[in-house]
């Protein structure tokens, strides 16, 4: 079968190609660069718990070491500190601990990391060079044309755009990118220089030292490695060029008032102007063709980060395609793609945008409530720490995917369609692992609960008690399946069975073993029974027939 042409080799092309890969799907990745990237210090990105977890699943690098777990995180308000947060040291926030640290680290050092890995799998191949201009569908695949030195027809089982705002694979397929341009804009500087604030975050709202510009002005502080830092301030709503004067009288005097006195020594690294866009695709999949990252959407304002969202969209897909492309198209299984992702993120568009104009409204009457600023410092931080509305991933409970109520079905601490909890498991050959280092593998998860089980060596008990009936369950699924056992799980009673699929949400968890359940939440899990996607698989190629006209 023909591979998967991705178009775009940023971090979220490069991530499905790797994430593809893992699951046995050849890909090419068609790079219109020349397959390195220009380091960059002013182009960082926080990545949470699961998303920093899949990038060193994938890359098989400890990315702790290249980038910085923060510390803690801090906000101010003028010269007072309204709020401070300690996270989880790396290693316990690796464990689960209950506040787990952000990843900050250079976007051209994940890249790198991601080209490294691919560099030696032989299931993906990158064309660099080579600039999309056309695509054709029909119902048994989709081929693509690059003009450049070595401009092809490349053909493929199925096409992926991770090529950016300005996407060319979402303009030859017609599809709308409504939004807002210039939400917000920041002026932003990668420099060296010693801070008070060891290894801890910080955003500064209405700082003394400045009081012109929304809400008084703001600036964030960002640590790196090597101490480096990555400052942020907020512009006034205009086109008006940062120019590099300007830019340096920020970094001055921001530095100045931070240590409370005269400008400490620094070095300047890297500048830029960021600029945030709110936009979201109004479909995400035509026929064979798919969106994702920035491709599909964009959003960034009030701390939330785009890149993340866009390496979810990856993760999503990845194992989704996977089966279509050893066992045939599952259309509810692909479909399901577009519902859950582009839901998640519309959420967090909805809540930024309603949450902009209590932010930056510059006052009135709102600024004299009590307790409102404190509010405020609330919301932002959400969207920067990644909590709330404004900056959690998503859950996807209401999920096409989702079984219907079962009879075995108990609740758990994660909620169903949730990110699962990283806790220790033992593996099938008796290991201990990480429970998302099981992930990605082209194979759903059956994680048993059985206190004590820790303290014993697996052949002790793999084939007593309720573990043969069990095993018997997970080999008659309509999928394969990987069974790991677990001493504990956040709010799961003893040998309550949890049901994972392969980015890591929750499908289910039942009581106890119950074959007839277990099966029915798979299959509900890959879009339901097979046979009844029949129709639904040549009406799909109907419609790809009808979208190839279309494009030509």
């Amino acid at each position: 079968m023909d591979p998967v042409i991705i178009v775009g080799a940023g971090p979220v092309g490069l991530t499905l190609a790797l994430a593809l890969a893992r699951q046995e799907v050849p890909s090419v990745v068609l790079d219109e660069g020349p397959g390195k990237d220009e380091p960059r210090f002013a182009r960082t990105v926080v990545l949470r718990e699961d998303t920093a977890a899949l990038m060193e699943r994938l890359t098989g690098v400890p990315l702790a070491e290249a980038g910085t777990r923060w510390a803690g995180w801090r906000a101010m308000r003028r010269k007072q500190v309204m709020r401070e947060v300690k996270f989880d040291d790396a290693a316990e926030g690796r464990e689960g601990g209950t506040n787990p640290a952000p990843l900050h680290i250079a976007q051209h050092v994940l890249t790198n990391a991601l080209r490294t890995a691919l560099a030696d799998e032989p299931l993906v191949k990158i064309a660099v060079d080579s600039r999309l201009d056309a695509i054709e569908q029909e119902p048994s695949g989709v081929t693509a044309h690059t003009r450049g030195p070595k401009g092809t027809w490349w053909r493929g089982s199925y096409l992926v755009g991770c090529d950016g705002p300005r996407s060319t694979v979402r303009k030859l397929q017609d599809i709308r990118f409504p939004g807002r341009t210039a939400v917000e804009r920041h002026a932003v500087a990668a420099l060296r220089a010693e801070l008070p604030w060891d290894g801890e975050a910080l955003l500064h709202r209405m700082p003394p030292w400045r009081t012109s510009g929304p809400s008084g002005g703001e600036v964030t502080g960002r640590p790196l490695p090597d101490g480096v830092w990555r400052l942020d301030w907020l512009l006034p709503p205009g086109k008006d060029l940062v120019t590099p004067e300007v830019l340096v009288a920020r970094i001055r005097e921001t530095l100045a008032g931070w240590t409370g006195g005269s400008t400490p020594p620094y070095e300047l690294l890297d500048t830029g102007v960021h600029t945030v866009h709110h936009r979201l695709a109004r479909r995400w999949r035509v026929g064979r063709v798919f969106l994702a990252g920035d491709a599909a959407h964009c959003l960034g304002t009030l701390g939330t980060h785009g890149l993340e969202e866009g390496l979810r969209d990856a993760d999503n897909l990845a194992w989704k395609l996977a089966p279509a492309w050893h066992h045939g198209p599952r259309e509810a299984l692909l479909d399901s793609y577009q519902t859950e992702r582009r839901a998640a993120v519309s959420a967090r568009l909805r809540a930024a945008d309603q949450a902009l104009p209590l932010l930056r409204g510059g006052g009135g009457l709102r600024a004299y409530v009590p307790g409102s600023a404190r509010g405020h410092d609330v919301l932002l931080m959400d969207g920067h720490l990644g909590h709330g509305a404004i900056g959690a991933p998503g859950a996807y409970t209401n999920s096409p995917l989702a079984p219907q109520q079962l009879e075995g079905e108990v609740p758990v601490d994660t909620p169903r369609g949730a990110q699962v909890v990283d806790v220790r498991v033992t593996a099938e050959d008796g290991s201990f692992v990480r429970l998302r280092d099981r992930l990605g593998r082209n194979a759903l998860l059956v994680l048993l609960i059985a206190p004590g089980t820790g303290v014993w060596d697996r052949k002790h008990w793999a084939t007593a008690g309720i573990m043969p009936r069990l095993v018997a369950a997970v080999t008659a699924l309509p999928y394969p399946a990987e069974l790991l056992v677990a001493e504990s799980y956040p709010g799961a009673a003893a040998h309550s069975v949890l049901l994972v699929r392969p980015d890591g949400h929750l499908v289910t968890a039942l009581s106890g073993v119950r074959p007839a359940d277990l099966y029915t939440a798979a299959e509900a899990a890959l879009g339901g029974p097979v046979k009844a996607q029949a129709g639904a698989t040549a009406q799909a190629g109907a419609t790809e027939a009808g979208a190839t006209a279309g494009s030509r």
